[in-house]
């Protein structure tokens, strides 16, 4: 199911985590399937009331990050504590307050919505099953789709659904993966001014994510290839962090086929210039990074003569960073 764990229990005292400032402290965790290491010393600190965005390329481990910390997986080895239960020992406490949305809408397709969240009410014991689950389609602004099948309901309709019975049982820390893949700008919009209303009343989230806009709407943000954490912070430590300088290049009066061609022309030579880590277009636009500032621009001087194309510093983006780190993982896996 989509709400944290099927380990239903009766109604117990609050989470240590209440009474201190830190959800998630863990340190040196790794595991392996089958000989290939997944994730490999990973540490990482999240504190309560926070939106912590986890992101990276498929395979990076995000998933199995995320079941190690909600006890569905036991670590090879590291040590930690979710919500103040020890993760190696505590698992079945842990659960019993976390809500796990998973990538695939995993509730009841062939049940109505209200059927749906109130059989999640009466599996974790929560007072009222009834009135909870009105309570949660009016707080989601589902109340009209009470008796729509579950299986009929669209993607962004199935999210609200799966967040609602993620959150009906009353947990400290939600772990969603990557919750809004396939889902329409609007109803993403819709999902994240949900989240930051929950984080806002107390409610500690990680959330797996590839969209940057979606990043940049968490409160800290950390980067996971290949099973090693790259970068961690804020957003703006994040890119302060990179040591990318950026600049964007834009072509002058051309357009259509001929800037398209000028772009890929210049994309394709600087690619190969030393100094220069990475190149990335955007539109008829081009942005060029590297670690080395002099070095991009000995790299660059020789084509900001040309009198087709526009050239600008700028700040680089998160984008900028995360494709730099994609591919210096990807060099260093090879």
């Amino acid at each position: 199911m989509s709400v944290a764990t099927t380990d239903p229990a009766p109604p117990a005292p609050a989470a240590p985590s209440a009474l201190g400032e830190v959800a998630i402290d863990v340190e040196g965790l790794s595991k392996s399937f089958g000989g290939r290491v997944v994730v490999n010393d990973l540490s990482m600190r999240v504190m309560r009331g926070q939106i912590y965005g986890f992101l990276g390329p498929n395979g990076s481990g995000k998933t199995t990050t995320i079941r190690m910390l909600c006890g569905l997986l036991t670590p090879d080895s590291g040590t930690g504590t979710c919500l103040g239960y020890d993760i190696l020992t505590q698992a079945r406490e842990i659960r019993r307050y976390v809500g796990y949305m998973t990538q695939r809408f995993s509730l009841y397709q062939d049940l109505s919505v209200r059927e749906n969240l109130e059989f999640v009410a009466r599996l974790y014991g929560v007072p009222h099953p009834e009135q909870a689950a009105q309570a949660e389609l009016e707080r989601l602004g589902l109340k009209g789709r009470g008796h729509q099948l579950a299986g009929e309901l669209s993607g962004g309709w199935k999210q609200r659904l799966a967040l609602g019975a993620c959150i009906l049982p009353g947990p400290e820390l939600l772990l969603l993966d990557e919750p809004t893949a396939g889902v329409d700008p609007k109803a993403r919009r819709e999902f994240w001014a949900q989240i930051h209303e929950l984080a806002a009343g107390g409610l500690t989230v990680l959330v797996s994510t590839h969209y940057m806009d979606e990043a940049e709407r968490c409160h800290e943000i950390a980067y996971i290839a290949y099973g090693h954490l790259l970068a961690q912070g804020t957003v703006q430590q994040v890119i302060a962090q990179s040591g990318l300088s950026t600049w964007t290049v834009d072509t002058v009066g051309l357009t259509g086929r001929e800037a398209g061609l000028a772009v890929a022309g210049l994309s394709r030579v600087l690619t190969e210039n030393v100094g220069v880590d990475m190149v990335a277009p955007f539109g008829t636009s081009l942005h060029i990074s590297g670690r080395d500032a002099e070095a991009l621009e000995a790299a660059i001087a020789p084509y900001r003569t040309d009198p087709r194309y526009v050239w600008r510093k700028e700040a680089p983006t998160l984008e900028d960073v995360f494709i730099d780190l994609m591919s210096r993982s990807r060099d260093e896996m090879r």
